[in-house]
């Protein structure tokens, strides 16, 4: 099925609706209007906008480039976007994604509507534990927002969506351009992270690059098992025989390079993963692989069967707990009730990710962490320390911290 008139569904009610769900608290784009601001005379922006949409008159402004900073020292780059775009982005997003989102293999994860990371770990560890894995491939695309092809993007567009209007619209993004330190960057490549409709672009890429070539293609080449996991650019290819594997690999360097992308060498690694490893690699320990925040290893359960097991990998548990500390530095001096209640909102948050099935221990250390560092910034509030450890740990009796908790099941649907 090929949709030729979509163009109709940026309407009035959709542009409204996608007005009452951005967040107010988005820092504001090049024109600086917030969308408080923007609802003071909410009808007649609306009406102005529909009447630019109806006429093609419609033109988004160039993007505001920020960046923040990443934890292996380098800065990821984020587009801010004018309010009136972020509403005609959305509501393009929700048409563009209401028509690819059935066409999605179930084997992606990420920016899709009730699906997140703990599903693609789920989905993952079922797998390497059942089905025939003895080899893993974890890969990484390098730069991938950056790469994406306009061409290739406009043309994987197509095959499902021929609306003339529609397609111009999504160029115009395309090609809108950067502004960074007031100086106009045209954008000829890539998508801007941080818009509402790069996601669903991104999936789209990934879906005809990526997902469709390696069931289509690759897994009837192969006679042994193959599997494939992605989350965004992030992906993770299973493997019964090594042979295979490693013709994959090179299949797949080849693959992207047609569409503009390559591999980040340094964070790709074959490993022998899976029931067969710890006896092969013997008296050595089987190799680990990093994904979606966690080194995944493999154990054995109480039953002395083979398991995939995880815990929070050491560069992003030392990139939380840096971050702690410098919050808990610029906010050492507010009252400590209302410290102790943002300390548990970011608990909370952190064991609502990292509180998965085996990672009891690193979320314990994460929370020791956290309670060392809250009694050092507490004790520099004033020249004379305000705490000895036993009237600290008095002070959290009435102030308690939330304890470590799994909330993630990695074994329930």
């Amino acid at each position: 099925m090929v949709f030729t008139s979509l163009y109709h569904l940026l309407n009035k009610d959709l542009l409204l609706q996608c007005h009452e769900e951005l967040d107010k608290k988005k820092a504001v784009g090049m024109d600086g209007i917030s969308k408080k601001e923007y609802a003071k005379e909410l009808d007649a922006n609306i009406d102005d906008l529909i009447l630019g949409l109806k006429n093609k008159a419609y033109k988004p402004m160039p993007t505001l480039r920020k960046y923040i900073p990443k934890s292996n020292g380098k800065q990821r780059p984020l587009g801010i976007a004018c309010y009136e775009d972020k509403i005609v982005q959305l509501a393009l997003k929700k048409v563009v994604e209401a028509v690819f989102e059935p066409r999605f293999l179930d084997c992606m994860f990420g920016f899709r509507p009730d699906r997140g990371c703990h599903d693609a770990l789920k989905a993952l560890n079922w797998t390497i534990e059942k089905r025939k894995v003895s080899y893993v491939l974890d890969a990484d695309i390098k730069g991938f927002f950056d790469h994406i092809n306009h061409e290739w993007m406009m043309k994987f567009i197509e095959v499902k969506i021929k609306d003339p209007n529609v397609l111009g619209l999504i160029k115009k993004y395309l090609k809108a351009g950067l502004m960074e330190d007031n100086i106009y960057h045209p954008t000829e490549e890539g998508t801007v992270q941080g818009s509402n409709l790069s996601p669903v672009l991104a999936n789209i890429y990934m879906h005809y690059v990526l997902v469709l070539w390696f069931y289509k293609e690759v897994r009837e080449q192969m006679k042994g098992e193959c599997h494939l996991i992605v989350y965004a650019d992030d992906f993770v290819c299973c493997f019964q025989y090594k042979s295979e594997a490693e013709q994959v690999y090179h299949m797949l360097q080849k693959r992207l390079l047609q569409f503009n992308l390559e591999l980040e060498a340094s964070k790709c690694r074959l490993i022998e993963f899976g029931r067969f490893a710890e006896e092969n690699s013997n008296p050595k320990k089987p190799e680990t692989f990093d994904f979606l925040g966690f080194t995944h290893y493999c154990g054995k359960g109480k039953n002395g069967n083979f398991r995939v097991k995880r815990k929070t990998s050491n560069k992003k548990f030392k990139e939380k707990i840096k971050n702690f500390e410098i919050w808990m530095k610029q906010n050492r001096t507010i009252p400590l009730k209302e410290l102790i209640s943002k300390v548990n909102a970011k608990l909370k948050g952190h064991y609502n990710y990292y509180g998965i099935t085996d990672n009891s221990r690193m979320i314990c250390a994460y929370c020791n962490n956290v309670r060392y560092i809250i009694f050092k910034w507490i004790n520099r509030r004033s020249q004379r320390n305000s705490y000895t450890w036993q009237g600290f740990y008095d002070m959290l009796r009435y102030y308690p911290l939330v304890k470590p908790k799994i909330c993630v099941n990695i074994y329930k649907k």
